[in-house]
């Protein structure tokens, strides 16, 4: 059974354990939760399920570093990038998802990312060279996305 493991909660990963980054689109009204459907589809793996999407997020904090709920929401998505066994990045086409691409840019050449960047997506142009560039592997839908982190996690 996968564990989810969401902000503010530390990331703890068992020796070997290995672990998935949602990384994507969450621009609240604008990206469907697309989160919930891949923690779904990987409820019966044993994995950990690494999901930034805070339940409690607070529209009105500053994003400022001398914050310390948000410097400590953007410092548990560095850690999450950085620990996870691979990261599974979506970008909804209804969004900018301008934090993703930081994180494409930050991820890409690690290795250890799978992207799915759907027709349509402002940008995509510039994820595909950049996937191209790293040779990330990039689908075209959230299903084929799952498909693809399952086989890598399985």
């Amino acid at each position: 059974m996968a564990r989810l493991l969401k902000p503010p909660t530390p990331i703890t990963l068992a020796d070997g354990e290995r672990s998935v980054f949602l990384a994507g689109s969450i621009e609240m009204g604008r990206a469907e939760p697309w989160q919930a459907e891949v923690e779904r589809a990987l409820a019966d793996l044993p994995v950990a399920i690494l999901n930034p999407r805070r339940d409690e997020w607070d529209t009105s904090w500053e994003q400022s570093i001398d914050n310390p709920a948000f410097r400590g929401q953007v410092e548990w998505e560095l850690d999450g990038l950085e620990r996870a066994s691979l990261v599974a990045m979506y970008f909804a086409p209804a969004t900018q998802a301008p934090i993703t691409l930081l994180e494409l840019g930050l991820s890409a050449p690690k290795g250890k990312i799978v992207v799915c960047c759907p027709p349509g997506f402002w940008r995509r142009g510039n994820v595909e060279v950049v996937c191209a560039r790293y040779g990330v592997p990039m689908v075209r839908d959230l299903s084929e996305l799952i498909r693809t982190v399952r086989g890598n996690l399985s």
